[in-house]
């Protein structure tokens, strides 16, 4: 594997990891209500903090 196809595969894992955060923030914006009816799994608990650990976006695997 190349270098450059690393670097590629990390790019293209981060900018997911992005885009799910940035689409997490966003439910997590809306009013609980909301959240509830669109079926968001914590909307009745959403004081628990950070859900991604340091490095989590380069997939756990």
């Amino acid at each position: 594997m190349s270098i450059l196809s690393s670097i590629g595969r990390l790019a293209t894992e981060f900018s997911a990891a992005r885009a799910r955060f940035q689409t997490e923030r966003a439910i997590r914006s809306l009013p609980i209500e909301l959240q509830k009816d669109i079926g968001w799994p914590e909307a009745a608990d959403t004081k628990t903090g950070a859900r991604y650990a340091v490095g989590s976006w380069a997939g756990a695997k």
